[in-house]
């Protein structure tokens, strides 16, 4: 079986239905709880997390290598998933983690939107 969303490879059992579509968990949980990048709230609480614990700040490998990638410069988002070799959807909910972290911001530039370091 396929995922109708991402085309992935569901084993039989494993698929979910929802809005007359057959789709992997990972879809599901996606249109269950999209990431928010505009989140007051995840804002103050990565803050006082990362200020409870000295100032440090735990990323994923993922997002470290997304923090590399944009001291090179800004870019767009599909060009990062392109360049990450991830699924969009798990690129957003990473991107939203650094949002809120205060680590990077979005860019409108000559029409074209760019994530770029906070900085």
């Amino acid at each position: 079986m396929e995922c109708e969303r991402c085309k992935t490879k569901v084993d039989e059992g494993d698929e979910r239905m929802m809005n007359g579509q057959t789709i992997c968990e990972d879809c599901y949980m996606d249109l269950l709880s999209p990431a928010k990048a505009c989140d007051p709230w995840a804002v103050y609480t990565a803050k006082s997390l990362q200020k409870n614990q000295g100032g440090k700040v735990m990323l994923t490998p993922l997002q470290e290598k997304i923090i590399t990638i944009l001291k090179e410069g800004a870019i767009e988002a599909l060009d990062l998933s392109n360049r990450l070799e991830t699924k969009m959807a798990e690129l957003e909910r990473e991107l939203a983690a650094l949002r809120h972290m205060e680590k990077i911001r979005g860019e409108l530039k000559e029409g074209k939107r760019l994530i770029r370091l906070w900085e």
